[in-house]
């Protein structure tokens, strides 16, 4: 399940208006480059500032290494530049835009304020020490971003202010770049595709003529990693790894288009890359790599698209051993994604391998206890209903992956079928009730996908009991929801996607081409899952076709 990190989506429309709207004063060229140029293994950018010489090589990494998301490594380059020029104010705006992640729906509002604090006592003090007009408007946007309002009303005024920078200084290429990443981060609610076309138009035409810059790639790929859109960001996938090959995030960020167009060795090679990176660097600070991130949930789920299941299971094996061992924990809104705990990653990371896999007894008796983590527990409790109710029969026999049981054995695995789907509406109800504790958007997806995997649960038992009509009904009915879910990137955002099952379950019984309708809609919103791949195949020689 994706989750919070990039599925608070949607924009509001005073912040369209606002940063529509901007006054009509002259244009203004942006300032010749800096004498120091950022060429790094990390992206090529040249932000003009004027910073002192021995600040230049710090803050032009530190830029880059914002765009690439790196956060830690260019709050650390920005502090260097503080050190080389304590009078240097986009030093200081660097290091407090670190502390704001657009595009997972992050921000550390309080360690940015002091940040800026370090710079001046108050706004005023703050703006009277950038030395430029451009400078200026840099700061004013970051106070914007962490000043007065929530953060909705912050992210939309932030992204307005970045506009009115941009038509100023349009041939400023980070300014244009921060600006498309600052619409993004306006949706709140899912992905808003005017407000993601709008980004994707702002850095389109840059990529050619900035071809190594990180910001620029890495935009235009979150502006189009859905299914729907992601052939135009086929150019920036291919190109950011070599632009950045020192990012592990960069290296991940390619698969985002790789993922979304079923390109699953090219997924599986860059998040090994990602990987490789992040555990050189790991070493070099001295400390244990981890195995429970965003990355490696992705390397395990190409494995399993390319069928490689033990490599699949010995990431998640991994990614176990670290969550019992040494786990970790963000006790905030942050919990709702499942890279903020690592019971959440090993428990996504479980969920996908026993839908995808041949069955595999050893990995479904993997269950560390999660109930202090409500979104790991619901992930547990989802998966496991599933297998259950695989092993009770929702489908005829032969109809799920994996071994069919005999009639007794189908009897016995009822009764534990019943029960866990109780306890699985149990744990909705409780992380529910952790979002509401943390005021997360009323329409978040994770709120809507949680009662879609729980629907499909009912259906289930539905089928299973002698009420196949019925079920299928119900079915169909959650399918028309997940269908008006915001598109999203990455594995599947319902778990098991509801089209899948319902196509199953008609080619189960002996209507093909309905069944066939149904694959093809599956594959429409998760492009080259290989079962289903196989499934349609079937249905079609089902239906007489060859």
């Amino acid at each position: 399940m994706r989750v919070a990190r990039a599925v608070a989506w949607g924009v509001g429309l005073a912040g369209l208006v606002a940063a529509a709207c901007v006054t009509a004063h002259t244009v203004e060229k942006a300032p010749p480059p800096a004498a120091v140029s950022g060429t790094t293994p990390v992206g090529v950018v040249n932000f003009a500032n004027s910073g002192a010489k021995a600040a230049q090589r710090d803050f032009q990494y530190g830029v880059a290494q914002l765009h690439n998301f790196q956060y830690d490594d260019a709050a650390a380059a920005f502090r260097r530049a503080q050190q080389a020029d304590p009078a240097f104010a986009l030093a200081y705006w660097g290091e407090a835009m670190t502390y704001n992640h657009p595009v997972w729906m992050q921000q550390d509002a309080a360690k940015a304020r002091a940040v800026l604090a370090r710079l001046g006592a108050d706004r005023p003090a703050r703006l009277a020490k950038a030395k430029t007009e451009r400078e200026r408007a840099y700061l004013d946007a970051v106070e914007t971003l962490y000043g007065d309002g929530d953060k909705f009303q912050r992210d939309r005024r932030y992204a307005a202010a970045m506009g009115r920078l941009h038509e100023r200084w349009p041939d400023d290429v980070d300014g244009t770049a921060f600006y498309a990443l600052a619409l993004l981060g306006t949706s709140h609610e899912g992905r808003d595709v005017p407000t993601y076309m709008r980004a994707y138009a702002l850095v389109k035409d840059l990529f050619p003529r900035y071809p190594q810059h990180p910001g620029v790639a890495h935009y235009l790929i979150h502006s189009v990693d859905d299914a729907a859109h992601a052939p135009l960001g086929l150019d920036a996938a291919r190109a950011y790894g070599k632009i950045a090959p020192e990012s592990g995030h960069a290296l991940h960020m390619t698969s985002h288009i790789f993922l979304a167009l079923g390109l699953w060795d090219d997924v599986a090679r860059a998040n090994e890359q990602s990987r490789a990176v992040g555990v050189r660097l790991a070493q070099r600070a001295g400390r244990t790599p981890d195995d429970c991130t965003h990355g490696l949930t992705w390397l395990s789920y190409a494995y399993l698209q390319l069928e490689r299941f033990a490599d699949s299971k010995r990431l998640v094996a991994a990614c176990l051993k670290e969550a019992r061992e040494r786990p970790r924990y963000r006790d905030d809104e942050d919990q709702f994604d499942i890279d903020a705990a690592s019971l959440s990653s090993f428990y996504a990371m479980r969920l996908r391998y026993l839908l995808d896999a041949p069955a595999d007894a050893e990995v479904a008796s993997w269950r560390p206890d999660a109930d202090g983590v409500p979104l790991a527990a619901f992930l547990r409790d989802y998966s496991d209903a599933i297998v259950a109710l695989r092993g009770a029969g929702y489908e005829r026999e032969g109809g799920a992956r994996g071994t069919a049981v005999d009639s007794g054995a189908r009897a016995a695995a009822s009764d534990a079928a019943d029960d866990v789907v109780l306890r699985t509406h149990a744990s909705a109800d409780r992380l529910i009730a952790a979002m509401d504790r943390h005021v997360t958007s009323t329409g978040a997806p994770l709120r809507r996908v949680v009662a879609i995997e729980v629907g499909q649960l009912d259906a289930m038992l539905d089928v299973r009991r002698g009420n196949r009509a019925a079920g299928l009904s119900k079915l169909a009915a959650v399918a028309v929801e997940e269908d008006s879910l915001p598109a999203a990137f990455g594995p599947p955002q319902v778990d098991q996607p509801t089209r899948e099952l319902l196509g199953r379950l008609l080619l189960d019984d002996g209507k093909p081409a309905e069944a066939r309708r149904e694959f093809e809609r599956a594959l429409v919103l998760n492009p080259g899952r290989v079962d289903v791949r196989r499934a349609l195949l079937q249905a079609m020689r089902a239906s007489g076709e060859q």
